[in-house]
């Protein structure tokens, strides 16, 4: 049996054992966001995580497969979480999108063991008729953020910084997924987060505080609404720089996209120029270990990180 530690374990007990996960790295992050996952398997490296790659895994749906049926949306996620329970590992996400969607899958699974077993047996049914295995609700899926602060320890993050992130202004944007997507949110408040600012801090950099940090970034209205998700990305853009940001950092790639790769057309529906920089949240960690910015996809972003390296003297 493979010894993993879990939430509430003692601080200093990564010392003793090493992290391993089950890792979800989701479509975007092995699709538009490339960079995504080269950061994250970078910080894994570099912190001595192990991270077993769940290579048959599938999409979680991003919330739109229940719009078809619920019990799609539950059995393919069942069968993600499966793949982990099968390792006898938590599933990692470094998508707050993903994190939302396979952990809300998760809560729903585990309550109907005790409340819905008949539903249980009819998701369960489906992946042994596929011959996967079945559902036990035996793991945790743990975003990588929560990961971090909670299994990995703030403190011992900080003794990692080789490379102080001193003078950069960083501003958090959580999104809708990481905070509201499950019943219960761990070592944090759903309304007023604190995880990504403490972890700015213990890197040396100065945490934004700003309207928008916690809201939806846009991305689901861009396919029916471009217009409207536009000026929402545009509004929470322009109220991080007037807070005085020079990034914002968020742990969701589908934030990501919408936030930096559609930054130019933003600009456009807003008549406003931004230039934000938008960095993945492993980058930033990466960057204050002394990971080199090459090794971190930096060059991927469609606005330029390069003022941000400038500050912190990277060449």
């Amino acid at each position: 049996m493979v010894n993993t530690l879990t939430v509430g374990s003692n601080p200093d007990s990564c010392l003793q054992s090493k992290l391993r996960y089950a890792y979800f790295p989701g479509c975007v992050a092995q699709g538009a966001c490339r960079e995504l996952h080269l950061s994250t398997t970078s910080l894994a490296a570099a912190l001595g995580i192990e991270l077993i790659e769940l290579k048959k895994a599938s999409c979680c749906g991003s919330g739109t497969f229940k719009e078809e049926s619920q019990l799609l949306e539950d059995s393919v996620n069942a069968r993600n979480i499966a793949l982990a329970e099968e390792l006898q590992l938590p599933l990692l996400t470094h998508c707050s999108t993903c994190q939302g969607v396979i952990g809300q899958v998760d809560d729903r699974l585990k309550s109907a063991q005790q409340e819905n077993p008949l539903y249980l047996a009819e998701v369960n049914d489906l992946l042994t008729g596929q011959g996967c295995s079945p559902y036990k609700g035996s793991t945790e899926v743990k975003h990588l953020l929560w990961a971090l602060v909670g299994d990995y320890g703030l403190e011992e993050l900080q003794k990692k910084v080789t490379r102080s992130l001193s003078g950069l202004k960083c501003a958090a944007f959580y999104g809708c997924y990481l905070l509201r997507g499950q019943k219960q949110l761990p070592f944090d408040d759903p309304i007023n987060p604190q995880s990504m600012e403490n972890v700015f801090r213990v890197l040396g950099a100065e945490p934004v505080y700003y309207q928008g940090r916690t809201q939806c970034c846009g991305w689901p209205l861009a396919s029916y609404a471009t217009e409207q998700s536009f000026k929402m990305a545009g509004g929470h853009i322009q109220t991080a720089i007037a807070a005085g940001a020079d990034c914002l950092v968020t742990p969701c790639p589908l934030c990501h996209l919408n936030l930096d790769s559609r930054q130019p057309e933003v600009e456009k529906v807003i008549g406003s120029k931004l230039g934000l920089p938008v960095l993945h949240l492993p980058q930033l960690i990466c960057l204050a270990l002394g990971i080199s910015p090459d090794q971190l996809g930096l060059s991927k972003h469609i606005v330029s990180v390069q003022p941000l390296l400038n500050k912190l003297g990277i060449s």
